[in-house]
This record gives C-alpha cells, structure tokens and sequence, in this order.
C-alpha cells in the first residue's frame, strides 16, 4: 500500500473550537496551544500524549548527532523569545494604574523582551485604555526583528559550509540550486532543518501559496545566472557542462490530510503535487523554447510531511522526466535502516534511488541527480531523528501555528518551523493571492482569539544603484499602505500590525526601520 493510500485511510479530525473575540483593553490571550490526537502509526503515552511508534529507540546510525542539538538549542531559544511576549504583557497590563507605570513597563520590557515597548502606547494608557493589540503586534515584529539582526551579525562569520555544499552541487553537475516551496509557515525550516543545506549555498529561495511560483521571473533570474557565467565565468564557465537547477517543494499531512495539507490545493495532495510540477515542466520548456543552442534547466520535485518532516523525493529518469508515482518515501527508508548498522545503512541509502527507479520501469537519473538525491535523503534522515528526539516524532501543531505574516523579500536567514507565513511580492495586485491566504489563516489564528495580525514588510535593495534604497523606502511604504487598504475592517479596529524594514543585497546588511512605522518607539 502506498503512501497515498495509507493517507486516504485516516480518519478525519473536526475543527478545534474558538473563544469568542477580547475586546480592546482586556489582557492578551495565552498563545493557541493545539490539542495532538492519535493516528495510525502513534501511540498514547502515560501523559495522554501521543508518542511515533516509527520513531527508533536508539539514534539513527547516520543522523548527525552534533547537528540535531545545535539546531534544538536554537529552536528552544527562538520559540523561548516569542513565548515570553504573553505573559511578559500580561505583567505591565496589571500595572497599567501605577503612578510610574510607564517607567515599570519598560523596565520589565527590557529585562524580559530585550527591548522597549512603544512609548507612544504607553503613554496614551492615562488617557485611554492601553492598547494591548498593538503592544502585542509591535513587540512580536520586535522580537522577530532582533533575532534577525542578531543571525545577520553572525551568519557570515564561516562560509566553509556552504562553501562545501557549493563545490558539491557544482560536483553533481549544477551551478545554481534554486529553491521555491509552498509559503506555509510550516516549510520555513525547509533549508536549515529539512533538508540541511546552508542558506549561503542556495541564496535563491523563494515562497509562495501553493508553490506556485512565477515562471516569467525564475526566467529573468535563470538569464541573470547564465550571464554572470559568460562575462564573469561564474559560478562555472559556459562550457562547463553543469545547469542549473530548479527544486519545488510542495507538502502535505500524513495525521490529517483533508484538513492540514496545503490550504491553496484544498489539502489535496495529488493537486498540490501536481501543481508544483506543472510549474517546472512549464519552467523548462521556457527556457528551451525561449533561448538556443540547446538551453535547459534540471528539475527536481520534493514533497514535504509537516507532520513529520520526512521528504518524499520523486525521481526524474536519465532524460530528467518526472512521475508523481516514482519517488522514495524517506521514512519509509528511515525505518528500514534505523536498526541497522552504519555500514549497511549507507549501503541500502546509496541503492535507493536506482531501486525506485527500477521498480517503476524507468531509468536511473543521471550519477549527479543521483548524488545529489542521495545527499538530500541523507541529510532528511537526521530531521526525522530530530522530531523524534525533540517532538515525540511528529509535531504536536501539525496545522498553522506561525507567528507573523512576511511579506516582500523575505528574512532569508531566520528558518524555524511555523515561524512565518511567507508573501513574496513586489505589489499587493500581484500577491494578492498569496496575502489572503495568510490573512485567512491568521484571522482564524489570531483575531478570533483576541489576538492581531502582525504582518513583517521587508525589501532589499541594490546598494551599488543610485536612488534603490529611496525607492524600496517607497515600495515598503506603499505595499503598506495597500494591505491596510484591502483588509478595512482589520485595519480600522487595530487587528492590523505592520512593520516595515529596508537591507542592503549584500551579505551581512543591516536590518533598517522605515519611518511611519508600527515599530517605531515614538510611534511617528
């Protein structure tokens, strides 16, 4: 029985219920915890928890032990810092009738959050009720946008990693690996803990509802790759031989796949699948039919569990053609070497690709592809022993749980899991899509439990053109105010929180506030 019909065979989950809406003033809500159920395949604990029974009861002989706790200490400290905001407002709302309440508040802020809260808030608590809305918005885009500042400082300290995994790319036959998944906050740790590959080495990854990416641009970006190749010879000279690579992610939910799959597909998973592959076929055919001498990208189609974090990779044959039913499901293989030894674990890993290939009549990929998969598959291996470890093997939020809307360019170095809703846009009209999704989303995570919509706008512009930065200040400013035009009714009752930030193309820029900005301490 496959994958697909293992799912269909689950039972449904029915909506969890909701509080009614806080009014204005009353204190802040806990954060939406969601209630875990059991699914074939999990089992109670004596805590009523559900535990994975495919979790293995020691550590997977090829996970990357060292790996796995540097990336749960960095989890336990970024949900730590969000965790805090609660009932760190909770505390100065109590005081809100003291004589030096402000001076109390900030001081709690700066001890607890890190940094101040608006003062212009504040303030007005004398005259009116304090507005716990927007402290709340504010300090969760403040939070977020210490945490990316911080990575920017410390991101580019060692490049070696991602030095390597370039070389290795290049190695397998590619010189430019571009990523687009779906922009659930699900897949945000799609690079860092998914798949395990340095931010640096894939610098083109992009969200969108769906996985729906736009084709007419990753042509613009795929022409701009290839000229720096022929004026520059970089990454590789023309005639190198490599390509360049075009990944799509989509994903779905193995607990609950009529509700928790992908939102934009009807959490259909043959839809979602099929849709991301149509884009890259549709990819593909662009550049050969747009440009000569032979022009073509490779493509590859991954599939993503958030329950569990297991990747489903669907192997393209010798000509690079893709099957939605020719794919190894990673768990499947976790399981089956989980008890074994390291030896014979790397064996079976190394033979699975052509074993799925042959087992649906097609050809072997290419020795790069095949290489490259196995490298993916492996680095997946250790993100499952992460969420067995860390998450009792599957997650307890298997739906949305993120914590702000991202739009725009994106904060490409901070990746945790339900972290962010992901908006790649230029203008409201062209992600309009995208952005109600989210809205959606978040009125049903949010609003409806007294709690706003934060929404983080963040662009990045090319120091090295004169006038970029002023015209990004613009652009922040106007998609601004065109969200806050679409949604009205959240916009005029304080449901909506917008912060908006500007940072240099080059690597390890600085984060920059825009002015007319929620964040802004004075409120301006």
């Amino acid at each position: 029985m496959d994958t697909r019909d293992r799912q269909k065979r689950m039972r449904k989950a029915g909506p969890t219920a909701v509080s009614p809406v806080a009014p204005v003033g009353m204190a802040i809500p806990s954060w939406p915890q969601r209630v875990s159920f059991c699914v074939p395949g999990m089992v109670a604990d004596g805590n009523g928890s559900c535990v994975s029974a495919l979790c293995a009861a020691r550590i997977h002989p090829l996970a990357n032990q060292a790996g796995n706790a540097s990336l749960a200490d960095y989890e336990r400290m970024v949900q730590a810092r969000f965790d805090d905001i609660v009932p760190t407002l909770k505390q100065i709302s109590a005081l809100q009738h003291e004589t030096d309440f402000e001076t109390q508040a900030q001081q709690i802020a700066r001890t607890r959050l890190g940094f101040e809260l608006n003062e212009t808030v504040l303030a007005d608590a004398w005259v009116t009720t304090l507005d716990m809305r927007r402290l709340y918005g504010t300090s969760v885009l403040r939070t977020f946008l210490e945490l990316a500042r911080e990575v920017c400082t410390q991101s580019y300290s060692s490049g070696a990693e991602a030095e390597a995994m370039t070389r290795f790319f290049i190695e397998c036959g590619f010189h430019e690996v571009d990523v687009s998944a779906c922009a659930d906050g699900r897949l945000k740790g799609l690079l860092q803990y998914i798949l395990r590959l340095p931010q640096q080495a894939v610098p083109r990854h992009k969200s969108y509802a769906g996985t729906l990416f736009d084709v007419e641009l990753n042509v613009k970006q795929w022409a701009e790759t290839e000229l720096h190749r022929f004026r520059e010879g970089l990454p590789t000279l023309p005639d190198s031989g490599t390509r360049y690579l075009k990944i799509a992610v989509y994903h779905y939910s193995s607990s609950d796949p009529h509700h928790e799959g992908c939102a934009a597909h009807g959490s259909d998973d043959d839809r979602a699948a099929q849709a991301a592959l149509d884009r890259l076929e549709a990819f593909g055919t662009a550049i050969e039919n747009g440009f000569c001498c032979g022009a073509s990208v490779a493509t590859l189609l991954i599939g993503v569990d958030t329950d569990t974090d297991a990747i489903r990779v669907h192997v393209p044959d010798a000509r690079g053609g893709v099957s939605l039913d020719c794919c190894v499901d990673n768990m499947a293989l976790y399981q089956a070497t989980a008890e074994c030894a390291e030896s014979e674990a790397r064996w079976r890993l190394g033979s699975v690709v052509e074993e799925t290939a042959r087992r649906y009549g097609r050809s072997a990929p290419e020795p790069g592809m095949r290489r490259l998969i196995e490298r993916l598959l492996l680095n997946n291996l250790s993100q499952i022993d992460y969420v067995c470890e860390n998450h009792q093997g599957r997650y307890a939020d298997i739906g949305h749980a993120e914590r702000f809307i991202s739009i725009g360019d994106g904060f490409d170095k901070v990746h945790l899991r339900n972290l962010a809703y992901i908006g790649h846009m230029h203008t409201v009209e062209e992600g309009a899509a995208d952005l109600d999704v989210g809205i959606k989303i978040f009125t049903r995570l949010n609003v409806v439990r007294g709690l706003p919509v934060p929404v983080a706008i963040h662009y990045r512009y090319d120091s090295h053109v004169p006038g970029s930065r002023e015209r990004t200040v613009t652009r922040c400013r106007r998609v601004k105010a065109a969200i806050e035009a679409r949604y009205p009714d959240l916009t005029r009752n304080g449901w909506l929180v917008c912060g908006m930030t500007v940072q240099a193309k080059k690597a390890g820029s600085e984060l920059e506030t825009v002015e007319d900005n929620d964040l802004n301490r004075h409120g301006h």
